[in-house]
């Protein structure tokens, strides 16, 4: 059975790396020693070394060890083995550029739908959507598709951000952008705030942490969807 959980974010305001979703983490990987970690979207001027060292840190306050993937000589027996997977977040756009050059899209959803357990955080959050349309990133290098795992039915924008109502800028909001996606494109698109995530289990995805989440879709007005909410519907 799939088993994912998908974050918006790696860290809320306030607390350490990974710190608010913790224990959230120590029941989702129960009874796993050891889990695959892929750098591939470092943050910038990190590398896929220190990326991993700063996870594996996180990680050992619920004794569970981390692995990066550049550590092994053949990625896809890496997958293939893992016993459970956690994509960071960064640049989407160079995260799925890596996972195309090292052929790890299609094993990587693979493993998953057959029930390897998938942790992602921002960017990889992102990838778990049909595509990465609606990353809030800048294209600094161009993947060979925009398609990803397809583990949803429906495109993830992490660190959705509501209007600032003092604010005084005159460009487009979070919200103008998604529209815009939606005069082109019907796939409904999920706005996760920092601090909530979605919990995957097979067909039923519950919409977990304290904070609504806005769902857009194609022709309809935005609505708010409170925590616990089944998105199941959208499968």
């Amino acid at each position: 059975m799939k088993k994912l959980l998908i974050a918006s974010t790696s860290t809320v305001h306030g607390k350490g790396y990974l710190e608010y979703i913790l224990p959230e983490l120590s029941n989702f990987f129960k009874g796993i020693s050891e889990i695959l970690f892929i750098p591939y979207a470092r943050p910038s001027g990190l590398s896929h070394e220190d990326y991993t060292k700063k996870v594996a840190e996180a990680f050992e306050k619920i004794n569970i060890k981390v692995k990066g993937i550049h550590e092994y000589s053949n990625p896809i027996d890496a997958i293939n083995n893992a016993k459970g997977i956690f994509t960071g977040g960064g640049n989407t756009f160079l995260l799925v550029y890596e996972l195309y050059q090292h052929k790890l899209m299609s094993a990587i959803k693979n493993v998953v739908e057959n029930g390897t357990p998938y942790f992602g955080t921002s960017a990889g959050s992102n990838i778990t959507g049909l595509t990465m349309q609606n990353t809030n990133d800048m294209p600094i290098i161009y993947p060979p598709s925009f398609t990803t795992f397809g583990f949803l039915k429906f495109n993830i924008n992490p660190h959705f951000l509501d209007p600032d109502v003092n604010s005084t800028h005159m460009g487009e909001t979070r919200e103008t952008r998604i529209n815009e996606y939606h005069t082109i494109n019907s796939t409904p698109v999920l706005g996760l705030r920092e601090g909530s995530w979605l919990e995957v289990k097979g067909a039923k995805i519950l919409l977990k942490g304290s904070l609504h989440a806005r769902l857009f879709q194609a022709k309809k007005q935005a609505v708010e969807l409170p925590p616990e909410t089944d998105l199941s519907f959208l499968m």
